[in-house]
């Protein structure tokens, strides 16, 4: 069986010099998708099984940290995992406490051969490594991520003609569109031009789960999951009509319910 590998970088540039240094460096590697954000990487990951994950650690929609969460979740993701960074020293020494295989920015032919290395040894040996725990390792960068990110206690929101102040724990889910976010709370619906994105950098990821790219639900308000023919799952909330799609890389949320 080749051993296959996924790229998430989301500068172009870099990605296809990642591309080409690890085709040269690692011949028989057979990268099967490249990507420009955290979702589509996990999408990939998903479609396609991969021996290993080169991710990088600050994209759009989903960090490389946050990728590495949902596969660290689910047993049927889990692949061995190269972080690609541009952090300092202290994150440095964080990756090499944990034995975990990282490639700084800009991508050195030194820095990535000893890494190509260590991912050799570890799949070539009988029987194969499994993947690393990355569970300290994430939640010191969680924590390093999150430095100076003030939780959100309230979200300012236009109701009719008038501001509201909703507390987040009122909040049912967030709903975005190219332009908006919905609010919805049990009361009442509010819109607000914050991204998904940035809502996601001020809230606690234990109680409010993205379930798709536009949109979080609150844990604690789900009421059911429903799944199609398909194995397609849906969320319903408690107290509202909608029913909320969740996407594929998100799906293991829900897998004991």
């Amino acid at each position: 069986m080749p051993i296959t590998a996924v790229i998430a970088e989301d500068e172009p540039i870099l990605r296809a010099q990642l591309k080409a240094k690890l085709g040269k460096l690692w011949p028989e590697l057979v990268i099967v998708a490249d990507v420009g954000d955290g979702e589509a990487a996990l999408e990939a990951i998903d479609e396609h099984r991969p021996s290993l994950a080169f991710l990088d650690i600050q994209m759009p929609e989903m960090t490389g940290v946050e990728v590495a969460r949902s596969l660290a979740a689910n047993r049927e993701l889990r692949c061995h995992v190269v972080f690609v960074t541009a952090f300092d020293q202290y994150a440095v020494e964080a990756f090499e406490t944990d034995a975990v295989d990282y490639v700084l920015k800009p991508y050195s032919d030194e820095r990535l051969k000893a890494a190509v290395d260590r991912l050799q040894a570890r799949l070539g040996s009988v029987p194969p490594a499994p993947p690393q725990d990355l569970e300290a390792l994430l939640s010191r960068l969680t924590a390093k991520l999150n430095t100076g990110t003030e939780q959100l206690k309230w979200i300012k929101a236009s109701v009719g003609q008038n501001l509201r102040l909703i507390p987040i724990d009122e909040v049912l889910f967030f709903q975005s569109d190219e332009k908006y976010t919905l609010v919805a709370t049990a009361e009442f619906d509010a819109l607000i031009r914050t991204p998904i994105k940035e809502i996601l950098e001020g809230i606690d990821a234990s109680k409010f789960w993205q379930i798709h790219r536009s949109t979080i639900v609150n844990a604690s308000a789900v009421d059911s999951v429903s799944r199609d023919f398909r194995g397609q799952a849906t969320v319903k909330v408690k107290g509202r009509k909608e029913n909320l799609v969740v996407s594929r890389p998100f799906s293991h949320l829900f897998k004991q319910m």
